[in-house]
């Protein structure tokens, strides 16, 4: 009766492992499809990529002398959770480029780390398109989009890069919260953006909540001590979920504003912040 308790353990063991490696996409991914309404002062545009993709995305643009920043939502975001996220951005005249990932919201195409890497330097593309400046940008992600932006910036060297609620790398944040199976050799794709944000020369802010369960607040506090010149924000008791909280994205605006035009900062965030 052991043996067999024993053997139907090790069974369902490693079916487990086997749903994870053949549905890992779709649990990485778990895109919405629903095409969402333009969020009013937004355009609705195109951003076509290199291999042949046409993605709906939203910009709104900025206000002379303002940079313009680029977002890329989490693995499970929308266009409206990242109006959400830069609400208090584009109320202080903060352009934004909200970009959509294939495969999300009604856009043609998969997702992975290699496509969604394509969709950037889209958006990337699409900027300079339109006469902004890489020296008027501000990349930021979220999560999942953190890795994304990351890459970026090592490609497009922006004006400064913001991480909120970053991993060091996708195998890591897998293997914490998937600790009782082989979840790191498991990932395909990995944004290993601990191995690429030594490599950045822009100022850096990285913004984690004590309270996230998905991807430890002690991750992005590793990636802030790897940074040459980074700016870690830590938010009492807020979760992964950090990127819509008010406060959150006011110390972001500041923080925007104050690097790009030196402007100094008197507004306290409603939530403790601990630098």
């Amino acid at each position: 009766m052991l043996v067999r308790i024993l053997v139907g353990i090790s069974v369902a063991y490693l079916a487990i492992i086997v749903l994870l490696w053949v549905l890992q996409a779709r649990m990485l991914y778990p895109a919405p499809k629903e095409v969402v309404p333009l969020i009013p002062g937004y355009q609705d545009i195109r951003l076509e990529t290199e291999d042949g993709l046409s993605l709906r995305s939203f910009y709104r643009p900025a206000q002379d002398g303002l940079p313009t920043v680029v977002y890329f939502h989490g693995n499970g975001g929308s266009l409206v959770g990242s109006g959400v996220s830069n609400a208090p951005l584009v109320e202080r005249g903060i352009g934004a480029l909200l970009v959509e990932y294939r495969g999300y919201g009604g856009n043609p195409g998969e997702p992975s780390e290699d496509g969604l890497y394509k969709d950037g330097d889209a958006a990337m593309a699409w900027l300079t398109s339109k006469g902004i400046g890489i020296e008027e940008t501000v990349i930021i992600g979220n999560s999942i989009g953190s890795g994304v932006a990351t890459e970026m910036a090592l490609r497009h060297d922006p004006a400064a890069l913001v991480l909120v609620a970053p991993f060091t790398s996708l195998p890591d944040a897998a293997a914490d919260n998937l600790w009782w199976l082989p979840a790191r050799y498991l990932v395909r794709d990995q944004f290993t953006s601990k191995d690429k944000i030594g490599e950045l020369d822009m100022p850096i802010l990285i913004q984690h909540g004590t309270a996230d369960n998905l991807v430890p607040h002690t991750q992005g506090k590793a990636l802030a001590a790897m940074a040459e010149d980074a700016e870690f924000q830590s938010f009492e008791e807020l979760g992964h979920a950090l990127s819509f909280v008010r406060s959150s994205g006011e110390a972001r605006a500041r923080w925007i504003l104050s690097r790009r035009l030196g402007i100094e900062t008197r507004q306290a965030s409603a939530e403790p912040v601990q630098r």
